[in-house]
């Protein structure tokens, strides 16, 4: 995992205040809320793969969200009691960076709704 200069390098200023100081996003203004092609969805800081596109869908929040990960050394989940809210952040098992928060409203079968920051994520296509 690069150190916190190496970040600091490699990101935006709004990469990393959302990715390692847990920054959001503006809603709907995220490259990936609407995006469609297939392939799998990686940090943008360490290149961990985190969602398949085959699990993404259309919440209507305004982030990217998902309702399943890639795989169990995809993410960890963490009490966010933040902001007077009690919520569940994700963040990257990886590199552990802030990625967004899980929900338990999803439309899908699972009902999780992975509510991802875009700016997190990059995209590698199939």
């Amino acid at each position: 995992m690069k150190n916190a200069s190496e970040l600091k390098k490699k990101l935006t200023k709004e990469e990393y205040n959302i990715l390692r100081e847990e920054g959001t996003e503006q809603a709907f203004t995220g490259k990936f809320v609407n995006h469609k092609e297939k392939g799998m969805y990686v940090c943008k800081a360490c290149e961990n793969e985190l969602f398949s596109s085959n699990t993404k869908f259309d919440s209507r929040t305004g982030w990217p969200s998902f309702d399943d990960v890639a795989s169990s050394n995809a993410v960890e989940l963490k009490k966010d009691n933040s902001h007077g809210m009690h919520r569940i952040e994700v963040k990257c098992k990886k590199c552990k960076s802030h990625l967004g928060h899980l929900f338990d409203d999803g439309i899908t079968k699972t009902r999780k709704r992975y509510c991802i920051n875009s700016i997190c994520l990059d995209f590698k296509k199939k």
